[in-house]
């Protein structure tokens, strides 16, 4: 969360799209994604964001190659910064519903931080619901990275939560290659969470943490896939 001595934010964006108002705020030298008057994320560290990437990739076998990744949520850019960087994802597929956070980084000041990864030509962005798209594509990837809420007992929309069911974890699961790997990023642990991952049939469930500068680490929860 923002500390309380930082600047005063300013709105440059404000729109109210089908899930409700998102806003884009600067900050001092960040900037802020707040839905429905819920923080999201901001600029001002991004490194469970990068972790989410990087685990999911550590988790995959080393000589799978080209491996496919879908990154539930745009948001600030981190995740999808981070996978562009590494050359070994052969295709990286970013799910975002909300126009407004694709344009901030099309055409707005985002951009500064997604350009690159935006233009690299293994990146597509679909501008669509992640859980509907779970649950109608027919394709499969190695890689689930999901962050579309504070977690998954935290979540941005009351519908987000039908991710975290077991229907949701099950269109995960059926989403992924043999030996394909699910993390989700969380604001704070969830001890429900590994349980369920098991339910649905997910197994080597883990958690990674990263401390935040106040209150309680960020978190990134791991299951793979049979292979």
């Amino acid at each position: 969360m923002p500390a309380t001595d930082a600047p005063r934010p300013v709105v440059l964006d404000r729109r109210e799209g089908p899930f409700g108002e998102v806003v884009l705020r600067e900050r001092g030298d960040d900037f802020e994604i707040i839905a429905n008057g819920c923080f999201l994320m901001d600029t001002s560290d991004g490194r469970s964001e990068r972790l989410l990437v990087d685990a999911a990739l550590a988790a995959l076998p080393a000589d799978r190659p080209a491996p496919s990744v879908l990154i539930g949520g745009l948001g600030v850019g981190f995740s999808l910064v981070r996978a562009a960087a590494e050359p070994r994802w052969g295709r990286i597929v970013v799910v975002e519903r909300e126009q407004a956070v694709v344009d901030w980084h099309r055409d707005g000041p985002l951009g500064r931080i997604s350009g690159a990864a935006l233009t690299d030509p293994r990146t597509e962005i679909l501008r669509t619901d992640l859980i509907a798209h779970l649950r109608m594509t027919t394709e499969r990837y190695d890689a689930l990275c999901l962050d579309i809420d504070n977690g998954p007992g935290w979540t941005v929309t009351e519908g987000n939560g039908n991710l975290y069911s077991p229907a949701g974890l099950a269109a995960c699961r059926a989403r992924l290659n043999p030996g394909g790997v699910l993390a989700v990023w969380s604001a704070q642990p969830s001890a429900e969470f590994g349980p369920a991952l098991r339910n649905a049939g997910f197994h080597a469930v883990t958690t990674e943490e990263v401390a935040v500068a106040r209150g309680v680490p960020d978190v990134v929860h791991l299951a793979l896939r049979d292979g």
